[in-house]
């Protein structure tokens, strides 16, 4: 028998200084069986990095041909495309050939970085596309903020998040790889 997604709701504020961009976003996030807290947790920060008002969470692992996150145009082009984790190059070669502006976050420490020496080479080309790594420490404090009913509060600026639950609060300093800091 296939285990069931678990629902998780989320109250998500992101005052965004960068970008000047400050919302709640109230979201549904289904949890894949496979998915872990890290994961899960990534995804929402990915989120908050790149909220805007089109920007939806997708089916992730249940999809094999949609990113963890997108946000689409009035008529239908992917103006971006948010994958989470360590896509082949074939899947960031597609990637980029769909999207205007694609965003991969790695996470998973070393094996991050070796993934990101194996396929870097064939990713010069691509203009559109952004890596941003996420440590390994930070990944495992963010972990351990999640819950089915969070209130989170993201505040970034000059390019440092800092994520609140409650009074757990969690500092990450994210890595630009490739691309625009």
């Amino acid at each position: 028998m296939a285990q069931n997604a678990t629902i998780y709701k989320i109250e998500l504020s992101v005052s965004d200084m960068d970008r000047h961009y400050y919302e709640t976003h109230k979201l549904t996030v289904a949890k894949h069986p496979s998915e872990t807290d890290e994961r899960l947790m990534v995804r929402i920060v990915a989120f908050a990095l790149n909220a805007h008002e089109h920007l939806e969470l997708t089916k992730g692992l249940s999809t094999d041909n949609e990113p963890d996150i997108w946000q689409k145009s009035l008529s239908g082009e992917i103006d971006v495309w948010v994958a989470l984790g360590l896509p082949s190059e074939k899947v960031i070669r597609q990637s980029c050939s769909k999207a205007a502006k694609v965003i991969v976050y790695p996470y998973g420490g070393k094996t991050a970085e070796i993934w990101w020496d194996k396929v870097k080479n064939g990713t010069t080309r691509f203009d559109n596309l952004r890596v941003i790594s996420f440590s390994e420490t930070d990944t495992a404090a963010l972990a351990k903020l999640a819950s089915p009913a969070m209130k989170l509060q993201v505040n970034i600026q000059d390019g440092e998040v800092m994520v609140s639950v409650d009074e757990s609060v969690v500092y990450i300093a994210p890595d630009s790889w490739k691309g625009a800091a």
